[in-house]
């Protein structure tokens, strides 16, 4: 298998399943520019919600960024007993 190069923007549109907003680069964080109204939706949306409805939403913008970093090929894995191995629990 191998990886390819993804565009950053394709990545956030293929996680997040909508049009691509345009996405800056600040200081080694992504941040991505949507309409005020958009950003005020969000806002109201996110001060009724429940405290569960809140954890779900932070849980599912984890799942997208994951995926959207491992489409983009930004993702390792360190095998099992090699993280055992790391933090001393090895036997």
């Amino acid at each position: 298998m191998t990886a390819q190069p993804v565009d950053p923007e394709q990545a956030l549109k293929s996680a997040a399943g909508t049009d691509p907003f345009e996405v800056i680069h600040l200081g080694g964080q992504a941040a991505v520019i949507v309409p005020l109204a958009d950003f005020l939706r969000l806002r109201a949306l996110e001060r009724d919600a429940s405290p569960e409805a809140l954890q779900d939403a932070e849980d599912e913008a984890a799942a997208q960024d994951w995926l959207a970093r491992e489409a983009a090929g930004q993702t390792s894995y360190t095998p099992l007993a090699e993280v055992k191995r790391r933090l001393g629990l090895a036997e």
